[in-house]
């Protein structure tokens, strides 16, 4: 049986892959996994933080998995509409032994998913995760009466969360305009509201979410409208967020895209200069463009490499004593204030650096020359094909070809039948035919039938 957990929860089409029957299953699972490792020896019954994003299935699931925890003997805070990073936040300062949070992130609005946290707000490891999953549908004693769980509703919930986000800013943004889009998801009142409690200047758009038009083409992963809205009012950046606002990525004063390996970069030599990077070391993932690298060994920073996934950046963190961290895509944690990626965070901090320094945001990004990058997905019959004898030879001719100034990356995907080929060289040409020739040797070595 295929692995019910992916790289972040469980996601799929809501109310056929993800049904209410699996939503209230996962979290009795859960209330009986997660709540023993918080506290093995527990007298009180479980307290859990239950969140959502707009999306219009997430109060059906939300009903679900609330009932699945209340019928566990858990005590259920439901917090509303409010970040995923939110949601890690207020389980870690209410001190539950777990958090749900209900989103399928900047996936379209059909889509919906469910992804824990553990005490503290941190996500699960792989064996947490195994055994919410092993303990699906096994035998429980239910409770009755009094042992039944409660559930409340936290009110002011999303005020602790902005005053966090405002505390962890470290210079004022007076004298900023920011056009911030809000994705039509779960940031859509705390994200414009942080901004201007920071001093900024803030003009929201896509921040009126109905339910149906979650990342309809806005936020992190439709930057057009961002880019408009940044040169029609005159603004000095735009921010956009995803769905349930874990992720950031920029837009400058032109309109250009500030991709999150130049946020990483901006941020790390921010901390540097402060003296708060731990180590002068930066985590990000084997995706990052080579121009990063180049950058942070200019600066004098060393460069963690972590696998592809928020996850994975966040174990090297913690395994490391790190403190700065994050992904291409824009997902950047900063573990002195975040147990998770925050998108509203990175934004903050991002313009902090703006206000402090005096500088653009393009005159940031500078820093960082970026190579040209060619992925090409391979659909194969067999991933291992990847770690093949001559499919290796071929990378390393290719790679001898680049002679320093490129990369070449194989990496298998996690949930499809494809070998991701990526290419950095000097020239958009040259990563082109490089990464067309070994995908077409991958092809060869691992031919689809039929």
């Amino acid at each position: 049986m295929a692995r019910l957990f992916g790289t972040d929860g469980v996601r799929g089409l809501a109310n056929a892959d993800l049904s209410p029957e699996l939503a209230l299953s996962l979290a009795v699972a859960a209330a009986h996994t997660l709540a023993d490792l918080a506290d093995p020896d527990r007298t009180q019954p479980p307290l859990v933080v239950v969140g959502r994003d707009p999306r219009a299935s997430g109060e059906m699931l939300e009903a679900a998995v609330v009932a699945g925890l209340a019928s566990a003997g858990a005590n259920v805070v439901r917090v509303g509409v409010l970040p995923t990073p939110g949601v890690a936040f207020l389980t870690a300062e209410v001190r539950a032994d777990f958090g749900v949070m209900i989103s399928a992130s900047h996936n379209p609005m059909p889509d919906n998913g469910i992804k824990f946290f553990a005490a503290g707000g941190h996500k699960l490891t792989d064996e947490q995760e195994d055994a919410i999953e092993a303990a699906l549908g096994a035998p429980w004693t239910r409770p009755t009466g009094a042992a039944v769980g409660r559930v409340h509703d936290l009110l002011d919930g999303a005020d602790h969360y902005t005053s966090h986000l405002v505390d962890a800013t470290e210079h004022s943004l007076s004298g900023l305009k920011v056009v911030v889009d809000c994705a039509q998801g779960a940031a859509s009142d705390v994200a414009p509201e942080a901004f201007r409690q920071a001093g900024a200047d803030v003009v929201a758009i896509n921040a009126e979410p109905d339910g149906l038009n979650i990342n309809e083409e806005c936020g992190a992963t439709h930057l057009a409208s961002l880019q408009a809205a940044v040169v029609e009012h005159g603004a000095d950046l735009g921010i956009a967020v995803d769905g349930d606002a874990d992720r950031c990525l920029a837009v400058d004063a032109n309109g250009s895209e500030v991709d999150g390996d130049e946020i990483m970069a901006i941020l790390a030599l921010a901390m540097r200069d402060a003296g708060t990077l731990v180590d002068d070391t930066l985590v990000a993932t084997v995706m990052s463009n080579l121009g990063l690298r180049i950058a942070m060994r200019e600066a004098g920073i060393t460069l963690v490499e972590a696998k592809v996934g928020d996850r994975y950046v966040l174990e090297e963190l913690r395994s490391g004593g790190f403190n700065l961290g994050g992904e291409q895509s824009g997902h950047v944690v900063f573990t002195d204030h975040a147990t998770t990626g925050d998108g509203v965070l990175t934004g903050l901090r991002l313009m902090a650096r703006m206000a402090q320094s005096g500088t653009s945001l393009a005159g940031l990004a500078a820093v960082v020359t970026k190579l040209p990058q060619v992925l090409i997905n391979v659909r194969v019959a067999d991933k291992a094909v990847a770690k093949a004898p001559e499919i290796l030879a071929a990378v390393a001719a290719a790679e001898a070809q680049l002679a320093g100034a490129g990369r070449v990356l194989l990496r298998p995907s996690g949930t499809e039948p494809l070998v991701r080929v990526m290419v950095e060289a000097a020239t958009e040409e040259a990563a082109q035919k490089i990464a067309e020739g070994i995908a077409a040797d991958v092809r060869a070595a691992s031919p689809l039938a039929g």
